[in-house]
């Protein structure tokens, strides 16, 4: 006999919305969403950036360091000219907290010397009986601030009676931590004059080669065909040795400026060009032709912001390039010259090797130096991404 099953066929139950349909609800978007699509190109920038972390830490250090700068003389504990000749190649002086189980604070006992006439040395020593604290926002030695007016106020010094050389002292007594950073105004804003010379010449020329093309692109070409065939270094120091030895430093450091600007242009106005090429054929570059906009414009308002991301990275090496060729120049001589003090004057004294061997703390002013062109590096390697239009 046939059964039945008594349970009701199971119905699925559907919920419709009684809301009205609105047909551009698939078009709308979140206010995340609306604040990304209409940010500026120098916010979407500002955003990658600070995705890439050592970029961001490194343009902060190069930040601080060039504000520095702008108050070397309140940071460096001594003045520059300052002598010290009773402490002639002072090794570097160490700085204490705790003095015979007590915290005292930052401070640096007694240091004396004794002559070694077997070495022929000096050999110098704590005496730990002296204790002299740090002093912060202090008085010490006078000096103008920038060329203006007097002043006489350190960020940190030694008290009446102690000395402080934190990265000890040269030949002459001078400490080298207040040269190092007297040192940094000079290289480091050698860096940024040389580098506002170069891009201004291979935006320039490079733009004009790579727009017109024809015997403007030629001749362009053949130009930097023969500068960048000269080895580099020889020609820096062929130049470098017609200043005339009466010029004043200040003249010097301009011409040693513009000696690495006309040098460096080269590479930058290749690579200007190339781009320009192939971007002049675009389409938006020939409305803009047709609409009757100048040369002037179309290069400056709608090619150079397609090459953007490369006109970064060039000034990103080019600055650390130009440091080191005023480096290498006054290290050997042939470059900036004293009174004026800059890295590669502070390392010229430490050419004899064994002077070095002696004195290996002559060789700190390279420390700067290799920590510059890092940070430059890795904040340009940043920078270069995130203005690339391709990369998200």
């Amino acid at each position: 006999m046939a059964t039945h099953s008594s349970e009701a066929p199971m119905q699925n139950d559907h919920w419709v919305s009684q809301k009205p349909f609105d047909p551009q609800s698939i078009e709308a978007i979140s206010p995340e969403q609306e604040k990304y699509y209409f940010a500026s190109q120098w916010q979407l920038i500002w955003w990658r950036f600070k995705r890439h972390r050592l970029a961001l830490i490194c343009g902060i250090f190069l930040a601080l360091m060039y504000l520095s700068i702008l108050i070397t003389e309140f940071l460096a504990p001594y003045a520059l000219s300052t002598r010290h000749t009773d402490y002639i190649y002072s090794p570097p002086q160490p700085v204490h907290f705790i003095h015979e189980g007590e915290f005292v604070g930052p401070f640096v006992y007694g240091w004396n010397y004794e002559l070694n006439m077997q070495k022929l040395l000096r050999e110098y020593s704590e005496d730990k009986s002296q204790v002299y604290p740090l002093q912060f926002f202090c008085k010490g030695d006078p000096y103008k601030f920038w060329g203006l007016w007097e002043a006489d106020r350190h960020l940190f010094c030694a008290p009446e009676g102690a000395t402080l050389f934190l990265l000890g002292t040269d030949r002459l007594g001078r400490d080298l931590l207040s040269r190092i950073t007297y040192g940094a105004r000079i290289s480091l804003t050698i860096g940024l004059i040389g580098i506002s010379l170069s891009f201004f010449l291979g935006i320039l020329i490079g733009g004009l080669a790579g727009y017109y093309g024809g015997w403007v692109d030629s001749s362009v070409q053949r130009i930097t065909e023969v500068i960048r065939s000269f080895p580099e270094l020889p020609l820096w120091m062929a130049l470098s040795a017609i200043l005339p030895v009466t010029w004043s430093p200040l003249w010097v450091f301009f011409g040693i400026t513009l000696i690495l600007a006309l040098l460096d242009w080269t590479g930058l106005a290749r690579a200007v060009r190339s781009k320009l090429l192939a971007l002049r054929e675009e389409d938006y570059c020939l409305a803009a032709q047709l609409m009757g906009a100048k040369p002037k414009r179309v290069i400056g308002r709608h090619l150079l912001p397609g090459l953007f991301s490369h006109l970064i990275a060039s000034a990103t090496l080019s600055i650390p390039a130009m440091i080191l060729g005023e480096t290498a120049l006054s290290f050997l001589g042939l470059g900036l010259r004293p009174p004026i003090t800059s890295w590669g004057v502070l390392l010229n004294e430490a050419q004899n090797i064994n002077v070095v061997a002696i004195y290996p703390w002559l060789m700190f002013p390279v420390l700067p130096v290799i920590v510059i062109i890092l940070a430059f590096n890795f904040f340009g390697d940043g920078l270069r991404d995130a203005a690339d239009p391709y990369k998200h």
